[in-house]
């Protein structure tokens, strides 16, 4: 009967893996789609979301599959537990990836070169997502309490940016109104792309969290 359980549980390993790789890689569609203005990449990013969608499915149906027909021990059931939290922050970070990939298709904008900060924190957070699945599939507290630390460097890099969405819209030079108000937009775009990286980071570090918890048996809540 062990043995059934122990394989399943690798079963929600590979699950879990395999759903964050969806993530990572819709993040990086997306941030490609920004940078290249390219329409075509972001709607498939916006499709890829409804396979991360899928995949929540089936691994909360496998948590409950293991959880009714199995009499899982106190670490056990704090790993599954964990797993279903988890898979609700991995939806979340699909359905911002996909955000914003229709403001790609909405605003008609490609990134400009002042904002390489954007790029920054897509690589941040896409290290944090990573790293945050690796830490639950490995069992290292360590990792995860890296994970919940980094998030630090998506906020500052989102503060960055914000204050220079500031500065720009503050010292806009005298252009038409029709010019000023595209400006305005472009640039508000960019505000919100940080802003939905922010919350993937956040995202991050409450898998991080949740893996600690698993770990452990202690979970402190992130505020977002």
């Amino acid at each position: 009967m062990r043995n059934r359980f122990d394989t399943q549980l690798s079963l929600l390993n590979t699950e879990i893996i395999e759903m964050g790789a969806l993530c990572e890689e819709t993040i990086s569609d997306a941030v490609k789609a920004l940078i290249e203005n390219d329409k075509e990449l972001a709607k498939k990013t916006i499709e890829a979301e409804k396979q991360i969608d899928q995949k929540e499915k089936d691994i909360e149906a496998l948590c409950l599959k293991l959880l009714l027909q199995q009499q899982p021990v106190a670490r056990d059931l704090r790993l599954i537990s964990a797993a279903l939290k988890m898979i609700t922050d991995m939806e979340r970070i699909g359905d911002q990836a996909s955000d914003i990939a229709d403001i790609v298709l909405i605003a008609d904008l490609s990134l400009p070169r002042d904002f390489k900060d954007i790029k920054l924190m897509a690589e941040a957070t896409i290290k944090m997502v990573t790293e945050s699945v690796e830490a639950f599939v490995q069992r290292d507290l360590v990792l995860a309490k890296e994970v919940i630390a980094y998030d630090d460097v998506v906020d500052n890099l989102f503060d960055v940016i914000k204050n220079e969405v500031i500065d720009i819209i503050a010292h806009m030079p005298k252009q038409s109104k029709e010019e000023q108000n595209k400006m305005g937009i472009d640039v508000i775009d960019i505000l919100m792309i940080a802003k939905y990286f922010e919350r993937i980071g956040d995202h991050a570090t409450n898998i991080a969290e949740w893996v600690e918890f698993s770990i452990t048996g202690t979970h402190i809540d992130n505020e977002e």
